[in-house]
């Protein structure tokens, strides 16, 4: 049976004392349910407050990103070996923020700012490759527009970035996990619903399996992300093909995270 994983993704949030009084109060919730494996996601300036705000409890710490090249001069950029010296044995890679393909803008979301992140299937995949290597668990997203969700080209899109981020690597020798976030889902309010991200998950399996191996892909785990919140979490998370939720704005209060952990299949 896979163990269901909720992953709390504070985006760019938190300052350290937030990041103590946030990491307090999910400890709490995971506490009661140490059959869910729950992590947080700090920016990287709280990574090691929330470690040793974590430290001897069943909540897991995970970094945003990272880099493919160990050292050199590319300001701004985090190493695997730095994160491996923080003790951060989890990192996402591919997030749709990072990718650069939107949905429906919020307010004041500066999309032609954020497109010069620059994420591609080829840099998300060199990340994936460098996390695995210094032994770090990558989860890794993918995900439609609203655009390519409308052209009935969801599938299509969600395997090969599938296929493309796991270039060069065995799932069946190799953990990873995958998120499925809609773009369009992102930030805005709208959820997929439950039946239909049920089903893209299983596009992911189904991709992975032919990849691989049909024990790989009953093994991997894949969360659903894109506005889950306490009142949508539990219908969710009782799919099949579900196995746990990336939040965003959810996470970053106490009571709601603690909710959608507790909504967690037992």
């Amino acid at each position: 049976m896979r163990r269901t994983i909720i992953a709390g993704n504070w985006k760019m949030n938190c300052t350290r004392a937030d990041a103590r009084a946030l990491v307090a109060g999910v400890v709490v919730a995971a506490s009661q349910r140490p059959d869910v494996e729950v992590l947080v996601c700090p920016p990287y300036t709280a990574l090691e407050t929330a470690t040793a705000a974590a430290a001897g409890t069943n909540v897991g710490v995970a970094a945003q990103n990272l880099f493919w090249k160990p050292k050199g001069a590319y300001t701004g950029q985090i190493s695997a070996a730095m994160l491996v010296d923080l003790k951060i044995s989890t990192v996402l890679v591919g997030h749709s923020e990072t990718r650069g393909r939107f949905g429906v803008p919020e307010p004041d979301f500066d999309e032609a700012v954020l497109r010069h992140f620059g994420e591609s299937d080829e840099t998300v995949n060199r990340k994936v490759i460098t996390a695995l290597a210094a032994g770090i668990r990558p989860i890794i997203c993918v995900g439609e527009t609203l655009a390519e969700r409308s052209a009935g080209a969801t599938d299509v899109v969600v395997a090969d970035q599938v296929r493309k981020a796991l270039q060069n690597i065995d799932p069946a020798q190799n953990e990873v996990v995958f998120a499925y976030e809609p773009v369009w889902a992102i930030g805005t309010g709208e959820v997929c619903a439950p039946d239909e991200a049920n089903r893209v998950c299983g596009v992911i399996r189904q991709t992975v399996a032919e990849l691989s191996t049909q024990s790989a892909a009953s093994s991997l785990r894949v969360q659903y992300g894109g506005s889950v919140k306490p009142d949508n979490a539990a219908d969710l998370l009782s799919r099949t093909n579900i196995d746990g939720a990336l939040v965003g704005g959810a996470s970053l209060n106490a009571a709601d995270f603690t909710a959608i952990i507790l909504a967690a299949p037992v």
